[in-house]
């Protein structure tokens, strides 16, 4: 019997010894108390309840279907008391722990290998798992426990998650650093109308955030295509290809190095592209995932207002 079911109260210790002994005998040498005592615990037991937790079977005791069912009660109660002592034990400097994560690949590109790298220092035992997927799936697997932490843009409306923080992002065009509008403070669509324009891929949150201005757009615009990939509309704006959309998370580092140029879209019904960590609606988080969410608000500043 696990020490840990010393949080129980006479009566259930004496309980679950017997009902894992088999026999009151075995339990009072597991308790070292004498025979007579555990009897005594149990027929309190029962009494108190007013049911036969164990039916007598030679010298031995069998569980009834209501001392089984107490059984399986007791045992949840004792696991719950272990898992707590274990989270009490991480939280004594969080040597250990995990972490599941699932992104976008906007964010997967520099904002979070940053984020972990200082998340590490302070935390090495911390082991995180990563699942670069899809915007609309990173929610999915949060709201269906296979992800811990979700980091993805939507504009909509998430169902199964609590938000844990927000960042909204202006939309602009990327353009190669030679580009004749590389240089322009603000863009709007129809200045585009004669340049081949790489759109986002429909169901994307990048897509939603630029549909209404494509919608009230008065010039028919040239399309060149679409892509649902962060690093191909860089690397096809960076040649000269054609003119992208997106926010400036993920492309840090090109716009840093001077690869690619970002301008703002102002447009009448353009939306801000909103950044969101998320958790599983109505989860306790580990400690562990608590101080993740809590390095990101303290990396990255509050999260903006609903």
């Amino acid at each position: 019997m696990r020490a840990t079911s010393a949080i129980l109260s006479n009566a259930y210790r004496c309980f679950l010894a017997v009902a894992e002994a088999g026999s009151i005998r075995a339990a009072a040498r597991e308790l070292n108390v004498v025979s007579s005592a555990v009897n005594r615990q149990v027929l309190m037991l029962e009494d108190s309840l007013g049911i036969r937790l164990f039916d007598r079977v030679g010298r031995g005791l069998k569980l009834s279907e209501a001392g089984t069912l107490l059984l399986r009660q007791v045992r949840d109660t004792v696991d719950r008391h272990d898992d707590v002592v274990a989270e009490l034990d991480t939280l004594r400097g969080l040597k250990r722990g995990r972490v599941r994560i699932a992104t976008v690949e906007s964010i997967a590109a520099d904002r979070l290998p940053r984020l972990l790298a200082g998340f590490w220092r302070l935390y090495p035992g911390i082991e995180t798992t990563l699942a670069v997927t899809g915007g609309e799936e990173v929610p999915r697997l949060v709201a269906d426990n296979a992800a811990d932490v979700g980091f993805a843009f939507s504009t909509h409306p998430l169902d199964g998650v609590r938000i844990v923080h927000r960042e909204p992002h202006a939309l602009g065009a990327v353009l190669a650093p030679g580009h004749r509008l590389a240089g322009a403070a603000t863009l709007r669509l129809d200045d585009l109308a004669d340049e081949p324009l790489l759109l986002p891929a429909r169901g994307l949150s990048l897509r939603s955030a630029l549909e209404p201005a494509l919608l009230r757009s008065g010039r028919r615009l040239s399309l060149r295509g679409e892509s649902d990939s962060l690093r191909l509309t860089a690397a096809l704006a960076a040649a000269g290809a054609a003119v992208g959309f997106m926010t400036r998370v993920g492309i840090e580092r090109e716009l840093a190095g001077g690869e690619l140029v970002w301008v703002r879209i102002d447009d009448e019904g353009v939306l801000a592209d909103e950044l969101r960590v998320c958790a599983r609606d109505g989860a306790v988080p580990s400690l562990a995932v608590t101080a993740l969410g809590e390095f990101i608000e303290e990396s990255w500043g509050p999260s903006a207002s609903q």
